[in-house]
């Protein structure tokens, strides 16, 4: 079974990260992006036919940005005005990050899960003091499961409805694969080709409902997503190189590789660098110029010490002049009183 046309009932990527892009690129395959299905809000007055009150909640329970969407629609048009109060509860974090479309993120508490009904059931319970409204499809595939009713008031509310895709007249399915993702897409499949026959065509899919839904039609399913193979794009690729064999088929294609050549590093050898003589002679000319402040300075040490010494002698014959000065003072002062006490003896003699 070669496989070179697939179709996939979702739209088309809009990154190019997209793991159908590699696998266009790895094994040649041609992939069409056709979604089956669409999505189609309730109107307000459907909604009031329900009877759900919608101003009676205090949490809302976001799985899908449809239900994102048409909530905030039907607020609109009801006339609701959504209370800064209001919580918020995603499955995921970019169902949380959608949300800055309608409300700011930071004045709200907004709390996300990991992407599994089980991790969001966990932060549900946590917070058993709310009243919820929970948005679904028309189709109620309630993923919300190990709870007690009893003690968690959760109300579900059809705000939209998935309506098949209808292809163009007269369009055949030349594909030899075809990809399915939901239930409905199925039932789009019987409704826009109802004299479908599936022969060669492999049907890969996923989901435990949408399985179920292509047992209950009678086709063959080939593919579908397991543990070796979580996801879709990795499922197509295992089944390609499984039938890769059968009539020729197509496997990824082998890039000759040279071979590598092991080579010996060769030995390094220490060559010492020739002398510049421009830096020889700056440098020889440094040496001149250190020689001559190097004499300088011995001179000038030189007679700073002479200086020093001449000072040393003035200062101590200045010393001695003053202290000759100081003893022929004090002796003519004591020369009166000598002569005084001399005649004082000569009178008493």
């Amino acid at each position: 079974m070669k496989i070179k046309k697939i179709l996939v009932s979702q739209p088309k990527p809009t990154s190019e990260k997209s793991p159908y892009y590699d696998l266009i690129e790895k094994y040649g395959v041609e992939i069409d992006f056709r979604p089956f299905i669409k999505v189609e809000g309730v109107s307000s007055r459907e909604f009031r036919q329900t009877k759900v009150p919608i101003s009676a909640h205090t949490a809302v329970i976001f799985t899908a940005r449809a239900a994102v969407d048409n909530y905030f629609r039907l607020c609109g048009e009801l006339r609701f005005n959504v209370p800064d109060t209001m919580r918020y509860f995603c499955i995921n974090e970019q169902i949380a990050n959608y949300l800055q479309k309608y409300i700011i993120y930071r004045k709200r508490k907004i709390f996300f899960a990991d992407g599994t009904p089980d991790d969001l059931v966990a932060q549900i319970v946590k917070h058993n003091k709310e009243v919820y409204l929970y948005p679904q499809s028309e189709v109620l595939e309630s993923k919300l499961k190990g709870y007690d009713p009893r003690k968690i008031h959760i109300m579900n509310a059809i705000m939209y409805r998935t309506v098949s895709n209808s292809f163009e007249t007269g369009h055949k399915l030349d594909y030899d694969m075809i990809v399915l993702f939901t239930p409905s897409g199925v039932k789009a499949l019987e409704e826009n080709f109802p004299n479908f026959n599936q022969g060669d065509i492999a049907i890969g899919a996923m989901g435990a409902k949408t399985l179920e839904e292509i047992e209950h039609s009678g086709l063959r399913l080939d593919l579908t997503t397991t543990h070796e193979t979580p996801s879709m794009a990795a499922a197509i690729a295992h089944f390609i190189e499984q039938h890769a064999d059968d009539n020729g088929g197509n496997k990824p294609e082998n890039i000759a590789v040279e071979p590598v050549v092991e080579r010996k590093p060769l030995p390094v050898l220490y060559v010492e660098p020739e002398p510049d003589p421009k830096r020889s002679k700056k440098k020889g000319k440094k040496t001149k110029k250190d020689s001559k402040k190097k004499e300088t300075k011995k001179d000038a040490n030189k007679e700073t010490k002479s200086s020093t010494k001449k000072e040393t002698k003035t200062s101590t014959a200045k010393k001695a002049t003053t202290a000759k000065k100081t003893t022929t003072t004090t002796a003519k002062k004591a020369a009166p009183a000598k002569n005084a006490a001399a005649k004082e003896e000569q009178a008493t003699a």
